[in-house]
């Protein structure tokens, strides 16, 4: 079968489209036809280095498709079913994988194979975002940067569905049209805008009691100075670069802030936690309160394309990979 591999860390031009072997599911597993691949920023943190993976490597976490094989043990999944996944195994960028049954999640009829493919990641994502690691509330005001990317026009929707208030910052005009058609009430031009005197003018001095930050160095101060006393920044994304050296007194200075920068892989740890998670997200999207716009689709032969133009904030959305 076709798998993009790499064998170092660097650009998009490591990855490699190659023909590999791809075994018989292991006990436990099924093996999975993909349909449609997820593309997500963390596959270019792990491909760049700044998350180390042992070499060589597959790469991408996030895929739906069939299931043509079953495993040993494997129960509750049959020959035939659509299944998508969120949370790896790694190697997603590839025509079929082998896959833990008990870390996939069957698809309902009403959501098609490219959705499913774009929510599984970003959707649990915005998951523990919204429902567990900050629990937003109806009548609150939040920032939530990168308003039309993947994950920030899901976060949108599913928190106006919430009753919150939505601030979004956009690079674009045109990336804030799409941004106020799935939810943002409010959106703030980072290019051209002082984004925390804007939250601060739109909450009437108070500031927002949280900020929700994939950007990461660019966005740091910015998201500090919009947060009301005892605020929760919530640093879960390093789309411009890391945060380093990082002053904890600024915390108290700026009004005793919180700072946390979770993931999701420890959200879905447990298999429990995984399948709640991942139910809540088929859930919402069910209900028709959030809505994937999968705006860009790239043959997995174009990988590195997809990277580049991801990278280089040229997409909106969330991206699919077809194999």
């Amino acid at each position: 079968m076709k798998s993009v591999q790499m064998d170092t860390h660097g650009g998009p031009e490591v990855m490699e489209l190659r023909d590999i072997e791809l075994a018989p599911p292991g006990p436990g597993a099924v093996r999975i036809k993909h349909a449609a691949i997820g593309l997500n920023y963390i596959d270019t943190y792990q491909r760049s280095g700044l998350y180390a993976l042992p070499m060589p490597s597959g790469l991408g976490l996030e895929a739906a498709g069939v299931v043509e094989e079953l495993g040993d043990g494997v129960t509750g999944l049959a020959v035939g079913d659509r299944v998508a996944y969120g949370a790896g195994p790694l190697g997603a960028y590839s025509e079929a994988c082998n896959a833990p049954a008990n870390r996939v999640t069957k698809i309902p009829d009403s959501i098609n194979d490219e959705t499913a493919a774009a929510m599984m990641l970003k959707g649990m994502t915005v998951r523990y975002l919204l429902r567990a690691t900050y629990e937003v509330k109806a009548g609150e005001t939040i920032l939530f940067h990168a308003a039309a990317g993947g994950v920030g026009l899901i976060a949108s929707q599913w928190a106006k569905a919430l009753g919150a208030t939505v601030i979004g910052t956009v690079g674009s005009e045109e990336k804030a049209e799409l941004a106020r058609a799935h939810g943002c009430d409010h959106t703030i031009n980072y290019q051209t805008e002082d984004v925390a005197a804007r939250v601060r003018e739109l909450t009437g001095g108070q500031g927002v009691p949280v900020v929700y930050d994939g950007v990461g160095r660019d966005t740091l101060e910015a998201s500090l100075d919009s947060l009301q006393p005892r605020g929760l920044l919530v640093s879960f994304g390093n789309a411009s670069g890391p945060v380093a050296n990082f002053d904890v007194g600024v915390l108290a200075a700026k009004g005793s802030l919180y700072l946390t920068r979770p993931t999701l892989m420890t959200y879905v740890a447990s298999d429990e936690d995984l399948q709640t998670t991942a139910g809540d997200v088929m859930d919402v999207i069910g209900s028709g309160k959030v809505v994937i716009p999968v705006n860009q689709r790239y043959a997995l032969a174009d990988v590195r394309k997809a990277h580049e133009d991801l990278e280089g904030r040229r997409t909106t959305g969330a991206t699919v990979l077809l194999p």
